[in-house]
């Protein structure tokens, strides 16, 4: 390996949805640094199977009217 290319890999800590902690080696900022997770496999739907629809600004709402008649039979 080329010295002098790669960037520093140091521990730094994780702290998950659920307030738990634990500590990892990353390349992500200073030895030392804390990374907080929004999305963890505590939490999203892939790894827990619980789907939350969560409907902003009316999307679904707006979706469900311009597409009602799709599939819809006309006899």
């Amino acid at each position: 390996m080329k010295p002098n290319i790669h960037p520093e890999y140091h521990e730094i800590n994780i702290i998950m949805t659920d307030g738990t902690t634990f500590k990892t080696k990353s390349c992500m900022g200073k030895a030392g640094d804390t990374l907080r997770l929004d999305i963890d496999p505590k939490s999203h739907p892939a790894w827990t199977g619980v789907q939350r629809v969560m409907d902003t600004g009316g999307q679904i709402a707006k979706f469900n009217k311009r597409f009602a008649g799709i599939g819809a039979r006309k006899a």
